[in-house]
């Protein structure tokens, strides 16, 4: 990254205080070596034969994740974020909050453990799994989101000048789930195979990442990054407070109600007399068989929360087009050629505006330079400022001069 694109990255950023940066700096510093150390905890504990099964699972989980990693990458398609930090965000959710949840999971676990120890009739009724079962609902949800969450906050509040609006969040706090899956999807094959000697790709993978992988925790995260950008977005002052709180709350809901899925089955075979089965039976389930009952169980249990992030994914799009179009309306003849803001004027949900489809690379450049300039623009404007006098207006303007020349 060059020195001017530094310093672009950092716009209003509290990195750019010496004294803030180092203290941040720290903070991060024990957050990665915390993490770190937990992670070579847990694959110090793994024999080598359920090592070499996490391996494998994590190069299938890492295939499956290129395709919603395409649709992100469409999605951000106005105005493209570095791929850095698209690398980052999936990282801190695979990498980083994977860790510093599990932590707080296992003691929750034992916990509820030597909490049933002295319930044995709950046991009994619940099964062998019924720690597993009173723990996911409440532990994972919190601990999991929370972690998560504040690698979107970071993101948030570090790069102000990268997250601008709604789309922005649900990309970030997606890509943070989807991190998050990748790592944790690979972690459940590798202990499943240790506690009974079956390696469940495809029921394990292929639950995952149901509905493209944009289900589950790349929801639940999405909620939450969406939230963030509607406060960003947003002239409200009530909403830039109320929007963080609602999204966080939707999210942990959203993963509670996932999570409760195995206590309400059963629960209902209780109600019906069933008594549990003595041993756990891992389901001869296929990858395609587990991704479409996945999918559909997830179309049926999170309605209202897909409701939400369809809105937000249609809201944004909408949102980013009218900046675009009423920003750069003062720039034509400078900056905007008038054919390409008749362009910009005809853009629509699923078209993706090029200048010249001869040269896509340089098109794309020059697209994302103007979509940049319009943002900004807005953002100066709605802080109460001058966008000619911003700094950075003025160099993403300097930048589309340059793009003309190239």
């Amino acid at each position: 990254m060059t020195h001017s694109g530094y310093n672009r990255l950092l716009m209003g950023s509290p990195l750019r205080r010496s004294g803030v940066s180092k203290a941040i700096t720290a903070g991060l510093l024990v957050i990665l070596v915390f993490a770190t150390l937990v992670q070579l905890v847990v694959f110090a504990g793994m024999p080598p034969g359920i090592f070499t099964v996490f391996l494998r699972a994590l190069a299938l989980s890492s295939l499956l994740a290129l395709v919603p990693l395409a649709i992100l990458w469409f999605l951000d398609r106005r105005e493209r974020e570095s791929p850095w930090l698209f690398a980052a965000a999936f990282l801190w959710g695979g990498l980083i909050a994977t860790a510093l949840a599990l932590p707080f999971n296992t003691a929750f676990f034992k916990l509820v453990d030597d909490w049933l120890a002295h319930h044995p009739m709950l046991e009994a009724m619940l099964g062998p799994e019924a720690p597993l079962m009173l723990v996911a609902p409440i532990s994972a949800p919190i601990a999991e989101e929370l972690a998560k969450a504040l690698g979107v906050l970071l993101l948030f509040w570090l790069l102000r000048a990268e997250y601008d609006n709604m789309r922005d969040g649900i990309v970030y706090g997606a890509l943070v789930g989807l991190g998050f899956t990748w790592f944790e999807a690979a972690l459940y094959v590798a202990n499943i195979y240790a506690k009974s000697g079956v390696a469940a790709y495809g029921l394990q993978l292929g639950a995952r990442y149901a509905l493209f992988g944009l289900g589950g925790h790349a929801l639940f995260t999405a909620l939450f990054g969406a939230s963030l950008g509607l406060a960003r977005q947003t002239r409200h002052k009530w909403l830039r407070v109320l929007a963080p709180i609602t999204g966080l709350c939707l999210a942990i809901a959203a993963h509670m109600l996932n999570n409760a899925l195995p206590l309400f089955a059963a629960l209902a075979r209780i109600a019906a007399g069933k008594l549990p089965s003595e041993t756990e039976q891992i389901p001869d389930v296929g990858f395609f068989q587990a991704f479409v009952s996945g999918s559909l169980i997830q179309l049926t249990i999170f309605v209202p929360f897909l409701l939400v992030m369809a809105l937000a994914v249609w809201r944004s799009g909408v949102w980013e087009r009218r900046v675009i179009r009423e920003e750069l309306a003062s720039e034509v003849g400078r900056y905007v050629t008038p054919e390409e803001y008749q362009a910009i004027v005809g853009d629509r949900m699923l078209r993706t505006r090029r200048v010249d489809r001869e040269l896509p690379k340089a098109s794309a450049a020059l697209v994302n330079a103007q979509s940049e300039l319009a943002f900004r623009k807005r953002r100066v404007r709605d802080d109460g400022g001058d966008p000619e006098h911003d700094s950075l207006v003025a160099g993403w303007r300097e930048d589309i001069r340059r793009l003309r020349l190239a």
